[in-house]
């Protein structure tokens, strides 16, 4: 084979192999890797933009670590897009996308999204407590933390894709929630690893009781939904099946999966992805204020509780974190303050083995049709579970056993370090939350949904989620996670 053959041939399998799940292995592990490389001494991360509280605007933005102050909050700012646009422009090349409008789109995406998280800085919207209002100076505050800016990213996007849904179809390129909430997951689990490293038996026993817990309650939720679904609206079982599993196993990827797995017609498992990004976002934007307002004294049961009842991964981690800060607040109010990272690590536990039963559920649901329900020569066979196994998923592990080696396993100069480190990977795990949020805000087109006719899918969504789904996990949470609480802080 000629040279030009061979290199005319490389990006199509590239882009034949590497699939997004892997992209965001990947790049997670590219910012892990980088930050670890700080424990030597060396920071080559340092640069990355951290928010701060504020009511003057030109404090609210600097450098991660004080070694490259130097560079000033623009400075810092513009370093972090450019690094993040170079390495997403990359990747999406491999997954064939058009470079050049990724890099104009991915542009203005984070221009808004991190103008967002700016503004949920700003002290009226983050300061908690009496003694931050008395700092900044001020009487009140609406006491959302710094994270509000995940809410605030949110609305804007909600606002483009139903008021300026031209400008929101521009943006499409570098509209995508799925690869930056599983980036953020892979960077995730560095940070879990150093929450759990201080209490490992804490950490096993949530560990256990999250497994414990999405068995129960997917063996449970699926089968009534899909009752509901074929019974109460009369659907057919191509689309009751899809609503089933996206309603109540993981939104969109269970819907895509399992839609899949029993050859229904592409289009089914998309309607219900579109739906089911609706109602993350009605979620995202309710369920993490009732829990800080009927949970605050249960914080891991308001954790495993966001992540059984929101179905998205992003709207889910992200509102794991949103919950977290809020109850920790008014936690905080109350004089008992506790370890930050715990209920936010508990959200992610359950969407991780929520996200394993995929594959799975998708093997037995494609067995079950191809078997006995549409018999024909294209059987389900085992290696589907693992083609419809979420691979970032590894990625997360990986990340988690590394960093729980470094901090319970090497030196105690190393286990010292490691906390900063992973500190500096999260600042890229907030940007990617906000990236996420964003996108799923733009893709919220309400008008659309209803011109489409989702009448009734919407009410079988509705009756399940509200009716039946937020209930039971409430429960099930309240069962495997009542009575156990963070650590308190030092």
């Amino acid at each position: 084979m000629s040279d030009i053959a061979i290199k005319a041939s490389e990006p199509l399998t590239l882009r034949a192999q590497l699939t997004e799940d892997w992209l965001a292995v990947v790049i997670g592990l590219l910012v892990f890797g980088a930050a670890l490389v700080s424990i030597s001494g060396t920071d080559i991360l340092g640069w990355a933009v951290t928010t701060s509280v504020y009511t003057d605007l030109t404090r609210a933005l600097g450098p991660f670590a004080k070694s490259y102050a130097w560079l000033g909050g623009g400075g810092a700012l513009i370093a972090t897009y450019a690094s993040l646009l170079i390495v997403l422009s990359a990747g999406v090349a491999t997954l064939g996308a058009d470079v050049r409008k990724f890099a104009v789109a991915f542009t203005a995406v984070f221009a808004i999204a991190y103008a967002s998280w700016i503004v949920g800085s700003y002290a009226y919207v983050a300061a908690v407590t009496p003694a931050e209002q008395q700092k900044f100076g001020i009487d009140w505050s609406l006491k959302l933390t710094n994270e509000g800016g995940f809410i605030v990213a949110l609305l804007s996007g909600i606002v483009i894709a139903n008021f300026f849904p031209r400008f929101a179809e521009w943006l499409k390129e570098a509209i995508r929630p799925e690869l930056y909430i599983k980036i953020a997951i892979v960077i995730l689990g560095a940070t879990v690893a150093v929450t759990a490293a201080g209490r490992l038996n804490l950490a096993s026993s949530l560990l256990l009781r999250g497994a414990a817990a999405i068995v129960e309650a997917y063996l449970i939720y699926w089968a009534v939904i899909y009752y509901v679904a074929r019974k109460w609206f009369g659907f057919s079982r191509e689309w009751s099946v899809p609503l089933a599993s996206g309603i109540s196993i993981c939104g969109v990827a269970a819907s895509i999966a399992t839609g899949g797995a029993i050859r229904a017609r592409p289009a089914v498992p998309i309607l219900v992805s579109s739906l089911v990004v609706v109602f993350a976002v009605v979620e995202v934007l309710i369920l993490p204020f009732l829990a800080q307002t009927f949970l605050w004294q249960e914080p891991l049961v308001a954790g495993a509780w966001i992540g059984l009842a929101i179905k998205t991964d992003g709207a889910a981690v992200a509102g794991g974190g949103i919950t977290e800060s809020l109850i920790m607040a008014k936690s905080a109010a109350e004089g008992i303050k506790y370890q930050p990272g715990w209920i936010l690590a508990t959200t992610t536990t359950v969407k991780i083995f929520i996200d394993i039963f995929i594959g799975i559920w998708a093997f037995i649901l494609g067995y079950i049709w191809t078997n006995h329900i549409d018999k024909g020569p294209d059987r389900a066979k085992p290696r589907e579970i693992w083609q419809r196994f979420p691979k970032f998923i590894l990625g997360f592990i990986l990340v988690f056993a590394v960093s729980l080696w470094l901090a319970i396993g090497s030196t105690p100069d190393v286990a010292k370090a490691l906390p900063a480190a992973a500190g500096e990977a999260n600042v890229f795990r907030v940007i990617f939350f906000v990236l996420t949020f964003f996108s799923i805000g733009v893709l919220s087109d309400f008008r659309k949904l209803w011109q489409q006719g989702f009448g009734k899918l919407a009410a079988v969504y509705f009756v399940s989620l509200f009716g039946f789904v937020i209930w039971v996990g409430l429960l099930i949470s309240w069962l495997f996670f009542s009575g156990f609480k963070p650590p308190l802080a030092s």
